[in-house]
């Protein structure tokens, strides 16, 4: 009889990424690529817009600016912490409730419930995913919909060796001016479709030292088409529609990327 697989690892020493959050704004605070997707979802049905794992409100404050009512969800404290914050300095006060994306309870509905930057892949195993999209269906209101992005391989990615170093991103600090780079460290297990990264962030000196460096490690776990539309049917969705972008582009597997709408049934 075979053994089964069981995906053990030695735990890590190293803390999340999302523990410091003033380091995930200096990188991603920035990033746009999703903005006009969400906000053109949250303009098609006017909010309210529950924004699951929310982060330090990348996506939330803007829809926020745009007039919407926004709600968040997200396991970090300091992420929570964080998004409060920098709403407070714009005068918003959306509600924001601590809790893991397969588990959240809030007891009210919305016409748009969202999951940006491939925050779905933190769902490591096949309950935790129907968990939260199971969650997200209970949370929408007849015929509202769910809108997601999460990663789904290439053949040419999973054939990349484990343990290659390699620079994912560059940006400067916006107080100095000066290099911070993001490094990522990955191993793939293409058993269990996770791939675990070590995370290393660098912040530079004028003279091109590196000053400080910060050390993270993170699981996240890779979902293919098919397998996405057997999740989204066990979760209770009524029909869905999987694009290769944000932009709506076919799907052709060629992107790395999986772009989610699924629509709850109507009244």
């Amino acid at each position: 009889m075979a053994t089964p697989a069981t995906g053990a690892r030695t735990p890590s020493t190293s803390p999340s990424p999302y523990s410091r959050p003033d380091l995930y704004d200096l990188l991603f605070d920035s990033l746009d690529f999703d903005l006009a997707f969400y906000l053109g979802l949250a303009r098609a049905c006017g909010g309210p817009v529950l924004d699951v794992a929310c982060g330090t409100g990348r996506v939330a404050l803007p829809l926020l600016r745009a007039g919407f009512e926004v709600e968040g969800v997200d396991a970090s404290e300091s992420m929570l912490r964080r998004c409060a914050a920098k709403a407070r300095t714009e005068q918003f006060t959306p509600r924001l409730h601590r809790a893991r994306m397969a588990e959240f309870a809030l007891g009210k509905t919305f016409p748009l419930v969202i999951i940006p930057f491939n925050a779905f892949a933190h769902n490591l195993t096949t309950e935790e995913q129907l968990g939260c999209l199971t969650r997200c269906c209970e949370h929408l209101a007849p015929g509202g919909e769910l809108a997601f992005d999460v990663f789904s391989p290439t053949p040419a990615m999973l054939s990349q060796p484990d343990g290659v170093r390699e620079l994912e991103m560059e940006v400067a600090h916006p107080d100095t001016g000066l290099p911070v780079r993001l490094w990522d460290t990955r191993r793939m297990d293409a058993v269990h479709q996770v791939q675990h990264s070590v995370i290393d962030i660098e912040e530079f000196s004028d003279g091109g030292t590196v000053t400080a460096q910060h050390r993270f490690e993170t699981d996240s776990r890779w979902v293919w088409p098919v397998e996405m539309v057997m999740l989204l049917e066990r979760a209770g969705f009524a029909r869905w529609a999987l694009w290769g972008t944000v932009e709506r582009t076919p799907l052709t597997g060629a992107t790395g990327d999986l772009v989610i709408e699924a629509w709850k049934a109507g009244a």
